[in-house]
């Protein structure tokens, strides 16, 4: 499980790399030979899309998105695993939901034949990507409550490991 988990999260980096490079590239381009790369645009925009549904399962499974832990610092040990296995499990309920409705654009784009502006390329794969890294998020958030119901040990929390650096 460990090996997709960290193939899941270099996926995310890569596309993090992509959406930089784009940026970087098209601004280089305008600034000094006033000349944009076909699509720059689309492309960038499609591709931070990606970025977000892989950014998802790279933080849902390492607890590293934003939270609010008011009740929770209060509450003993006992409580806060009860706290952080229902939210995980409302967490892979909303995921899971957002992954079936995404699959529906990446169908609809297909069968309406959507393409991009400049270079008429299709959209759809763009979608699907974006959908593959929600499947992602759904995968890592059903292992992340499988392991914090039977195996908390396994996981590694990032304020845990904020603590150690």
């Amino acid at each position: 499980m460990d090996r997709i988990i960290d193939a899941i999260e270099w996926c995310a980096a890569t596309f993090v790399g992509i959406v930089a490079a784009n940026i970087f590239i098209s601004v280089i381009l305008r600034k000094f030979f006033s000349w944009q790369i076909p699509d720059s645009y689309d492309f960038g925009k499609m591709m931070l899309g990606t970025l977000i549904f892989w950014g998802i399962a790279a933080t849902s499974y390492r607890g590293g998105h934003i939270t609010v832990d008011l009740v929770w610092t209060a509450a003993n040990v006992r409580w806060k695993r009860a706290i952080d296995v229902f939210a995980t499990i409302v967490l892979l309920f909303v995921v899971t939901v957002q992954t079936i409705m995404l699959f529906d654009k990446v169908r609809s784009t297909f069968v309406e034949h959507v393409l991009t502006y400049d270079l008429n390329i299709a959209t759809w794969p763009f979608y699907a990507i974006a959908w593959l890294g929600d499947v992602s998020a759904v995968v890592l958030i059903a292992i992340r409550t499988y392991r914090l119901v039977f195996h908390p040990e396994q996981l590694v929390e990032v304020s845990a490991v904020k603590a150690n650096e």
